[in-house]
């Protein structure tokens, strides 16, 4: 339309290319400033307000916040905590109830992808555990995992699980010894029991005896956030 103008005023062939060379040096500085790496992260991922570092909270219900609000669960409060230090830093909550081993590591590099973190907390194998699945099945995925973190160069929080004596004392075992030695393997920040202090307690757990209350979450959140602060150091 622009154009159609110049040439019902009068302007001559010249003219008009001046002009539109110059729209065109327009749209490259536009661009340019668009393509700022000061606001554009490698991979196409915005850059979170501020300038800050983004975490991945990467896990299952207890991630999600299965039955809570979005402000209540794990992540929001996780980055409610940062926020009240003044830190500029994004939680994504990445959790997906009822996610196994195997779910997560069949989401992971597609999750990479879209949010491109800096850091991320793997959260997952309490599923595993309630089905009972063989530890050695649920350690591969999560060998897996850790080798396609590794390879995207993210430093990791592994927030582990813990299987009731009720289940056995060698799958028991099995389950903390699989956490401590993936986090010791790949030289990852470890947080032993991501339930620690609100497991088994009533007050801090919805009625499905299962899943932590807002208090409750309340508590991990206070619990993981000096491991996740260590974390922001790699």
């Amino acid at each position: 339309m622009f154009f159609s103008l110049c040439r019902n005023t009068g302007l001559s062939r010249s003219s008009l290319d001046n002009s539109r060379g110059y729209i065109v040096k327009l749209a490259l500085v536009a661009l340019l400033a668009l393509l700022n790496p000061a606001t554009v992260r490698a991979g196409g991922a915005p850059a979170p307000a501020g300038g800050g570092k983004t975490v991945l909270a990467f896990g299952d219900s207890i991630t999600a916040g299965y039955g809570l609000n979005k402000t209540e669960a794990l992540p929001a409060q996780l980055q409610a905590l940062f926020e009240a230090k003044g830190q500029p830093v994004t939680v994504i909550n990445a959790g997906v109830s009822g996610e196994t081993t195997a779910g997560g590591l069949r989401r992971l590099e597609w999750t990479l992808k879209k949010h491109n973190p800096d850091y991320v907390i793997l959260a997952l194998g309490g599923n595993d555990m309630l089905r009972a699945i063989d530890p050695r099945s649920s350690l591969q995925n999560l060998q897996q995992m850790m080798e396609i973190l590794k390879a995207y160069k993210k430093p990791v929080l592994i927030a582990g699980m813990r299987a009731p004596e009720s289940m056995g004392p060698s799958f028991s075992k099995g389950y903390d010894l699989m956490y401590s030695g993936l986090a010791k393997d790949y030289g990852a920040g470890f947080y032993p029991f991501i339930l620690d202090g609100v497991a088994q307690n009533p007050a801090l757990n919805l009625r499905d005896g299962v899943h932590p209350n807002a208090q409750g979450v309340a508590v991990i959140a206070q619990g993981m956030y000096p491991y996740v602060l260590e974390l922001l150091k790699k």
